[in-house]
């Protein structure tokens, strides 16, 4: 008999798959202090909670016996992964239970914002009749902007054909075959902002889309545009977005998520031609039945067949693979992180080949852990290394592993290559015993690094003074440089150039970098030096 212990309000036809299982007990247990769920957690299998229940790291260690925490939802912020993942727990959420709240939320937000029906209610509901003062537009035959085709992203664009707009797409990983099956028009931002009437964002919160609607973008939108976030909040600048709307050149936007909940950005609650509500995307009966269906299906799965969908952390693997891919874990994660960095465009197709002695080894994991950086770049950080291979099926990505069993002059060796059209970039590493991990090549140069955490990779022609001059900007800007790394083609031909530095590099020294005389490209890296769990 499983015993699974519920700490927060969750949907009890929704716990079905295992209130009706033979081999399960549930117990709810609502609302217990911390100290006590520490004290009981040890006769549990399995946790469920939502975002009530803390799961510190003083819980997970009195668990002895538990094998599942599942968060009835998406996000995992009260749960400590890491010390879950130290003693063996599989951490699960349920990722698409919100799709089609989510998605009808915005199409209601982007209805509401078009016809002004909220401040229209208020304004009767105030004893006035001003029928003039909200006259709206309709939807039909305007042009949408969808910014961000995941899976909401591409409901909502699903949805609004049936009012007969005209989608415009965008995302890094959306394929021209893939737009044409949805039946939309694959479209740059800058695409986006020139011609859509609405303008809904449905990206994850990454460093990449932090602002990514900000100010200037705002300049090089339609005069009219209307803006819909039901994504997360810290994509749109909410000040830039209140500036906008106030200056007329925004005609409205309706917004459901905050960088900061409850919202403090002065004038964004206030404005009548700013529709908001208090982060409802997921918030229908519906919703919250569907994520305790999904999590109760996956414990039951779990613990009767093995079977797992939507871990958050590490998968279990035997210790003599582990012990014999260890170095290479972070190393190969690391490698992955720089090349996307240098690449600057998110890959089509992903080619990995492995040399040596690793031709014999089971290097699933390995694989795993550089497509997941890849994606990661653009992408949210729910990939893991379980759903990462759904991921990039759903995105329509290629990918292709290979192993040979030559050395390359190395005992073992990884190539990673991406592509996009006509664009590669190549990166490769290995590890040295007793050194430790070292990218020994990057576009086909030949190098020693050791990876670190901020680096600059500068594209050159190899003339006399070139390490010179970057050093002095860098010197001038007090940014200390760790160690240089350098490859060439020939004497006087093509060049790179990495330096590890202290600190991130501002773009303005950046820009400064790149005014110098035959050199070609510089770009800031930043890498996680942090070893993997294992």
């Amino acid at each position: 008999m499983y015993k699974v212990i519920v700490t927060d309000p969750i949907s009890e036809s929704g716990l079905k798959a295992l209130t009706e299982h033979d081999a399960f007990q549930v117990e709810q247990r609502v609302g217990l202090e911390p100290e006590v769920l520490a004290e009981v957690i040890g006769d549990y299998d399995a946790l469920i909670v939502r975002s009530q229940t803390q799961v510190t790291r003083d819980i997970i260690q009195a668990a002895d016996r538990l094998k599942v925490i599942a968060r009835a939802g998406v996000g995992v912020d009260n749960i400590d992964i890491d010390a879950a993942t130290e003693k063996g727990i599989i951490v699960i959420n349920a990722p698409a239970g919100n799709t089609i709240a989510a998605t009808e939320h915005t199409l209601a937000m982007m209805l509401a914002l078009a016809r002004n029906i909220p401040q229209a209610y208020g304004s009767l509901t105030s004893g006035k009749w001003e029928r003039k003062r909200f006259k709206g537009v309709e939807l039909y035959q305007k042009t949408l902007g969808v910014v961000g085709m995941g899976r909401i992203g591409t409901e909502v664009a699903k949805r609004a054909k049936g009012f007969q707009m005209n989608i415009l797409g965008y995302d890094p990983f959306l394929t021209e075959d893939r737009a044409k099956k949805l039946g939309i028009i694959k479209a740059s931002l800058d695409d986006i902002a020139a011609q859509a009437d609405f303008i809904t964002v449905h990206t994850p919160l990454t460093p990449e889309t932090r602002g990514l609607i900000n100010a200037e973008y705002f300049e090089k939108t339609k005069k009219g545009v209307r803006f819909i976030n039901c994504a997360r909040g810290g994509i749109i600048d909410e000040q830039a977005l209140v500036d906008a709307v106030n200056s007329g050149k925004v005609a409205g936007a309706a917004i459901d998520v905050f960088e900061h909940e409850p919202p403090e950005t002065p004038g964004l609650t206030q404005n009548p031609r700013i529709i908001v509500t208090p982060h409802l995307g997921a918030s229908t009966t519906e919703a919250q039945e569907k994520v305790a269906e999904s999590v109760s299906e996956e414990i039951r799965d779990i613990l009767t067949s093995g079977s797992v969908q939507h871990a958050i952390n590490l998968p279990h693997i035997s210790a003599t693979v582990k012990q014999k891919i260890k170095p290479y874990l972070t190393l190969s994660e690391q490698m992955a992180e720089l090349l996307m960095q240098i690449f600057k465009k998110a890959p089509k197709n992903i080619k990995i080949n492995y040399y040596g002695e690793l031709f014999l080894e089971d290097t699933g994991l390995l694989t795993r852990q550089m497509i997941k950086a890849l994606l990661s770049y653009y992408l949210d950080s729910s990939i893991n290394i379980v759903n990462v291979m759904q991921v990039l099926k759903a995105h329509g990505l290629a990918y292709s592993v290979q192993k040979n069993a030559a050395h390359k002059g190395f005992t073992n060796f990884i190539e990673l290559e991406i592509g996009n059209g006509e664009d590669k970039a190549t990166i490769a590493c290995t590890y040295l015993s007793g050194f430790g991990g070292r990218i020994v090549s990057v576009n086909g140069y030949r190098l020693d690094m050791e990876p670190e955490r901020y680096l600059l990779y500068i594209d050159h022609m190899d003339v006399p003074g070139m390490i010179g001059n970057v050093g002095s900007i860098l010197g001038k800007g007090k940014i200390n440089i760790g160690s240089m790394y350098v490859g060439r083609e020939t004497i006087g031909g093509k060049a790179v150039m990495v330096l590890t530095v202290d600190k991130p590099v501002p773009e303005e020294i950046r820009s400064d970098i790149l005014r110098i005389n035959d050199l070609n490209d510089v770009q800031f890296a930043e890498i996680n030096i942090e070893e993997s769990v294992d």
